[in-house]
């Protein structure tokens, strides 16, 4: 065999596993799932689907043109969740991806009606999602909720719901959760999860339009069998100061001659102790922080401050406690701390997962600010 034949044949058999790529799909030929919301009504799932326009993002992830739509949401029903995917198939025009799917909206009949881990597990057992899909409830519709757009027409995947870590480092109040931490806190004592509530706010505006944008009011609190109820707005701020992942939150302290002081608290860290007394299981709570004065309209030694935010972060700690009580939900995880710091005792006293809580379960809460500072240097009014 000349050297002619023998490279014609190599070139011949190098070709041969580009055949493996022929039938792959293109990417402009697919529509893209980025958002999912789940209701029940009358006995049937309603889906819908949010798709978005990727050639209106540009590399720098802002889009090229303002008046060009983003997404679109389409809509389908069924007796089963998995029926209405399929007949939300049969409207579109290219080959649905799943690939890029960023998050899930519960509403809140959903959450009362369907038991949440069949619908979850759906998504997890399909090969083009991932466990790192960002969860929500809601009270408003679903529809209205996916429709909503970033602000200054931002690129859609930079969402407060596709992309809710960002803003989170600059105000911790509600703590998103995805899907692989949602099975985590479902598995593990007390088997309840904490899921973020999103409502509609009109508070920005254009030169054309009123905006409406998510706003984080509280959370919803689910079991693997059921949903409890939702914790919202000023009952829910005592959330922020019982985790390690509160990045910085603001707070207002009032004087007792009843002028405001805005402080931020950060580098939050809390400690659980649990504690058998008489044979119920008590807890010892430490919290420790560090406060920057920001907004000074009285004039305050730097004492009574750290007395006033102590004072505010354990009313708002216990303020939450017991609205969670309410609905009989361990909105601190105090049960995992028990199982994980005494499992003995945890199996005596446990009931399903959870130990029994009352408004004294909480012996002593400690709050500990380590550091208070002012950017100013001073703790006085700038101008008088």
């Amino acid at each position: 065999m000349n050297n002619k034949m023998l490279g014609f044949l190599l070139l011949l058999l190098a070709t041969l596993p580009l055949s493996g790529c022929w039938d792959n799909n293109e990417p402009e030929r697919m529509l893209y799932i980025n958002g999912v919301g789940i209701d029940y009504k009358n006995g049937q799932y309603e889906l819908y689907a949010q798709i978005i326009n990727f050639a209106n993002t540009a590399k720098s992830e802002q889009p090229t043109n303002n008046e060009t739509t983003q997404a679109e949401v389409g809509h389908a029903s069924g007796k089963s969740l998995d029926e209405a995917v399929s007949k939300l198939y049969h409207t579109v025009d290219q080959k649905v991806f799943w690939g890029h799917l960023s998050y899930l909206v519960f509403s809140e009949e959903a959450m009362k009606e369907v038991k949440l881990s069949p619908v979850i597990d759906l998504f997890i057992r399909y090969r083009e999602t991932r466990y790192q899909i960002w969860v929500y409830a809601t009270k408003d519709p679903v529809e209205e909720v996916l429709l909503l757009r970033p602000v200054i027409n931002k690129a859609i995947t930079l969402s407060k719901l596709g992309d809710p870590r960002n803003s989170y480092e600059q105000e911790s109040f509600i703590k998103s959760t995805n899907i692989r931490e949602l099975l985590i806190q479902l598995n593990e004592p007390s088997h309840e999860a904490k899921i973020p509530l999103i409502t509609i706010k009109d508070n920005w505006e254009s030169i054309n339009e009123t905006i409406k944008a998510p706003y984080l009011a509280g959370a919803g609190i689910v079991t693997p069998n059921g949903f409890k109820g939702f914790i919202q707005d000023v009952e829910a701020r005592g959330m922020r100061w019982m985790t390690n992942d509160t990045v910085r939150s603001q707070m207002t302290v009032q004087t007792e001659s009843g002028n405001d002081i805005s402080l931020v608290i950060e580098n939050v860290k809390v400690k659980i102790k649990p504690v058998i007394v008489h044979g119920t299981a008590k807890f010892d709570i430490d919290v420790y922080g560090d406060a920057i004065v920001d907004i000074i309209t009285d004039s305050a030694t730097p004492k009574e401050l750290e007395k006033l935010v102590k004072k505010e972060m354990e009313k708002q700690i216990l303020t939450t406690y017991e609205e969670a009580l309410k609905i009989d939900a361990d909105i601190y995880r105090l049960s995992e701390q028990l199982y994980r710091q005494n499992v003995k005792e945890w199996k005596r006293l446990h009931k399903d997962g959870k130990v029994e809580l009352t408004k004294d379960s909480i012996r002593n809460l400690n709050i500990t600010i380590e550091k208070l500072s002012s950017p100013r240097k001073t703790f006085e009014q700038t101008i008088d």
